[in-house]
């Protein structure tokens, strides 16, 4: 008995099939793969990165500072190398006790529930846009106490942020060691920070608005006992001078000064001196904190073009600045103030990635270029 003859229509059929298979995923396929580039932003959802450059860069732990505290705590890895060697760089020890040490900064935060994840990647229902936040760099107080092993200076300066932060939630300090190291790594000595080129690299990078850099006077102390029978008393005063310099164009836009009155810290008995020197601190920067709040609240809210890649738009700001997916941004060339370059069209927020980035797209006028400022619309998103 003879076979069956194949028609040669079905086998040429067949052979086509089994090529489209191996060499892709047909469109009408069920299961399909996340673009490349979507995946790379999941993973850096909950990192900070920054783009040097144009070069996308992550912030990690320098696994060598564990074994030795003279090499630099942090270190800023492309992110390719980061993702495709990320063991390298798990601490696991080490994190959970910079958790519980470290204080509050744009760094150290929660991890993010699937929930959260999902809403920077498509819309949701509508929610209020928050305030969007000023970046603040304080650089830790010159410090001209009387007791120069104390180090009061960068212990008054994280106080005050904390009693800022306190205050205002439209706000946000940028952790000092984390850019002094970032600095020293570029050769840029930090006599420096208050130059042109280092403030526009501050904003470059990091998105500060403004730097604050300020000096210490006292806390002095004043005892006294009138008589054997009577308790030891003490008094306290302490001044703290300030400097707001506003990175756009390194002018000096506030000065402020503030110190506590000192018969309201006067304490008798023991401790007497701790704890007018404590009373001391707490007044001053009480004051000053609500003098500074209301200043930084009112500076001008920005952020740049960090790199154009095709259509899409890198932003130096995202979800921790307050931006949402859906929000405008009118963009301008920079100009010799702020706001006064040439207006060269609106971009959409289409994106969030790492802790404080986003990606827009360009809606209407021309493209944007690196540095370019931008500020948000009129109309905000979701």
């Amino acid at each position: 008995m003879k076979g069956k003859r194949v028609n040669p229509s079905i086998l040429v059929l067949l052979f086509i099939l089994l090529f489209i298979f191996a060499c892709s995923t047909p469109p009408w396929f069920p299961i399909k793969k996340a673009p490349p580039h979507k995946a790379k932003m999941k993973e850096l959802l909950d990192k900070e990165v920054v783009i040097i450059d144009k070069k996308e860069y992550i912030k990690v732990l320098n696994p060598k500072f564990i074994e030795a505290e003279s090499q630099p705590k942090y270190l800023y890895i492309p992110v390719e190398e980061y993702l495709s060697n990320r063991e390298a760089y798990i601490i696991p020890s080490y994190q959970k006790m910079e958790a519980k040490s470290e204080p509050s900064s744009p760094t150290v935060r929660p991890p993010l529930t699937e929930t959260e994840k999902e809403i920077y990647w498509v819309s949701s229902s509508a929610q209020k846009s928050p305030d969007l936040k000023r970046k603040v760099l304080l650089v830790h107080f010159d410090d001209r106490t009387t007791t120069s092993e104390e180090m009061l200076g960068d212990w008054i300066a994280e106080k005050l942020i904390k009693e800022i932060s306190r205050r205002s939630l439209k706000i946000l300090f940028i952790d000092y060691p984390m850019v002094k190291e970032f600095l020293q790594g570029k050769g840029i000595p930090l006599t420096d920070i208050e130059t042109p080129k280092t403030l526009h690299l501050l904003n470059e990078v990091f998105g500060v608005h403004a730097l604050i850099l300020g000096q210490l006077s006292g806390p002095y102390i004043f005892t006294a006992k009138s008589s054997k029978d009577e308790e030891r008393t003490a008094s306290a005063i302490l001044k703290i001078d300030l400097r707001v310099v506003e990175t756009f164009g390194g002018k000096t836009i506030k000065t402020l000064s503030s110190n506590n009155p000192i018969i309201a810290t006067k304490e008798k008995g023991t401790f007497s001196e701790e704890k007018a020197k404590g009373r001391a601190i707490d007044l001053t920067i009480g004051e000053l904190a609500r003098l500074l709040t209301r200043e930084l609240e009112g500076l001008d809210w920005f952020c740049r073009i960090a790199k154009v890649e095709g259509e899409e738009v890198f932003i130096n700001a995202g979800r921790l600045s307050g931006l949402k997916i859906g929000d405008l941004m009118e963009v301008y060339a920079p100009g010799s103030s702020f706001g006064k370059g040439e207006a060269k069209g609106t971009i959409q927020i289409s994106s969030c990635f790492g802790i404080d980035a986003s990606i827009g797209k360009l809606i209407n006028g021309k493209k944007p270029d690196v540095d370019d400022i931008v500020r948000i619309g009129k109309a905000k998103g979701t």
